[in-house]
């Protein structure tokens, strides 16, 4: 996560107004991968009092265009953030909870996965999702084997 001066500097070098706001959402952001907005929200209200919900979607638009931040929507989510950027990085998703990881590419060089007809793009990046349950939801659903075994009547 980036102090405040290593915030600011990253600002400038975006040619992005340093603001209190942007300072805080960028932060926010650093702190808490894959968050929403509303939570974002929440994050920069604790730290500056009142700002709106505008506001707070404004400064991510903002730090999406400069390229600062990462926006991700996997199907059936809303709109995330991540600081990760610069790299051709996927995510797996949580089935059960909604949590949300990074992972690397799956294999050689970006944009990761070779598309068997490139229907003439030149393709420079690959969104992979992958699904399935983190090791929290997994463990919850395994049965307990300290627990005493119910045997059938006959």
């Amino acid at each position: 996560m980036p102090s405040s001066p290593e915030t600011e500097r990253l600002l400038r070098e975006a040619a992005l107004r340093v603001t209190r706001p942007r300072i805080a959402v960028l932060e926010a952001v650093h702190q808490h991968p894959h968050a929403d907005t509303d939570s974002l929200t929440g994050v920069v209200r604790q730290r500056l009092g009142a700002v709106s919900h505008q506001a707070v979607y404004d400064v991510l638009r903002a730090l999406t265009t400069a390229g600062l931040v990462r926006r991700i929507e996997p199907p059936g989510s809303v709109a995330r953030y991540e600081a990760r950027v610069n790299d051709n990085h996927h995510h797996v998703v949580c089935r059960s909870c909604g949590a949300i990881a990074d992972v690397d590419c799956a294999v050689g060089e970006v944009p990761c996965l070779t598309a068997s007809n490139d229907a003439g793009y030149e393709i420079d990046e690959a969104e992979v999702v992958y699904w399935g349950r983190c090791p929290v939801c997994t463990a919850m659903s395994q049965p307990d084997p300290t627990a005493p075994q119910q045997r059938g009547t006959t």
